[in-house]
């Protein structure tokens, strides 16, 4: 009942604040400046920081520890309700809260613990922060000479490990699939071409005809989930089936604060709000699919990137086009539920579900793990 009323108190103050012993935190605000101020920082690491920043907030006028429990549950709760797709903002939230619970020393001395609290919640934070860089390390020694690897979507952990493989001298080629409806992967083109990588822009139709060119596939994830399958962005799933087809390997980069305690058991089966996934749309009319009723997709939470290609729609077109192999698209014909949006405001807006015996590997800053490996890897961090 208590929790109950507190939530109650925080609907009350309005969207995105917490009720606090020493008065409202807006912790959805501090959640968005955060991401706005670092273009690297991922959706779980932003809202681990504000966790943090709450904490802090209310460090000096908190008596207990469940008082203190019960804050970071409740903006949690926020957190998790301002984004339709937060899986993996659940995920990092959920594993902050089980690190904090497991930190925590003698209750008798609560000053201590209060101190103990702050300090170990600022010490994830960066631990969290330097993963994707450990991954990289690990993960780069999967890439040869020569070798083409294919991509979907954008994913930070995989860009950082690709450009950490150009810096050891590792030449390689990378097919970049455009990533509809968000074309996100024309971000991560353009981020490879700046470092003299050599990319080709495909349409996702298109990964079936090139995947006899692929030595590889390198992905990253919204979530790992307890059997060892993964959400990722829609199309993940397809791209597996092909890839296993043609028997290549598909490697998944992910870091651990992504590992969360789901089982989907299938694609529709999914923890996202339903209209993002309500893609069937039975109907006798003979619609125009670029102006008859399209899916609400949340703003996307992706660099600073996406914001220039949205003022220079001809360049966005001409990306995806001409010399890499696919048609010139009309960007202005691109649906207007389906456009580019801007960040921080939610996750990748449409994701689909890839099974545990399509994956050959997962890499996280705890070493290169099995699709079997990972429940066992979910109980030692929850337990």
């Amino acid at each position: 009942m208590m929790v109950t009323t507190a939530q109650n108190q925080d609907s009350s103050l309005g969207k995105g604040m917490v009720e606090t012993s020493s008065g409202p935190f807006d912790i959805l605000g501090y959640y968005h400046r955060t991401l706005d101020s670092d273009l690297d920082l991922t959706m779980p690491i932003a809202a681990i920081e504000s966790l943090v920043a709450l904490i802090a907030s209310t460090s000096a006028t908190a008596t207990t520890i469940s008082e203190f429990l019960s804050i970071i549950n409740r903006g949690i709760t926020v957190l998790k309700s301002s984004v339709p797709n937060a899986i993996s903002l659940s995920a990092g939230c959920d594993l902050f809260l089980r690190y904090i619970v497991r930190s925590l020393e003698d209750p008798r001395d609560f000053d201590a613990c209060r101190a103990h609290l702050l300090n170990h919640g600022r010490l994830f934070v960066e631990r969290a922060k330097n993963s994707r860089w450990t991954i990289a390390q690990y993960g780069s020694q999967v890439i040869r000479d020569n070798s083409i690897v294919l991509l979907h979507s954008h994913s930070r952990v995989v860009t950082a490990l690709l450009l950490n493989a150009t810096e050891n001298n590792v030449r390689f080629s990378a097919i970049v699939t455009e990533s509809r409806p968000s074309c996100s992967g024309l971000i991560t083109a353009r981020i490879l071409r700046s470092k003299g990588i050599p990319v080709s822009v495909i349409p996702d139709n298109a990964v079936g005809y090139i995947m006899g060119k692929v030595n590889m596939v390198i992905v990253g994830a919204e979530g790992v989930v307890e059997n060892g399958g993964i959400i990722n962005a829609m199309g993940t799933y397809t791209i597996a089936v092909q890839a296993r087809a043609c028997k290549k390997p598909l490697y998944v980069l992910a870091e651990s604060h992504k590992f969360v305690r789901l089982f989907p058991l299938n694609q529709f089966d999914l923890p996202v709000s339903p209209p993002m996934q309500n893609l069937l749309n039975f109907t006798t009319e003979d619609l125009n699919p670029f102006s008859g009723p399209v899916v609400p997709v949340p703003e996307y939470s992706y660099p600073d990137q996406l914001q220039e290609m949205e003022g220079n729609k001809e360049g966005a077109a001409a990306e995806s086009g001409g010399s890499d192999g696919g048609e010139k698209q009309d960007a202005e014909q691109q649906p207007s539920g389906v456009g580019l949006g801007r960040r921080g405001k939610g996750s990748a807006p449409l994701v689909d579900f890839t099974g545990p015996e399509y994956i050959t590997a997962l890499i996280s800053e705890g070493g290169v793990l099995t699709p079997s490996a990972v429940s066992e890897e979910l109980i030692k961090i929850y337990s």
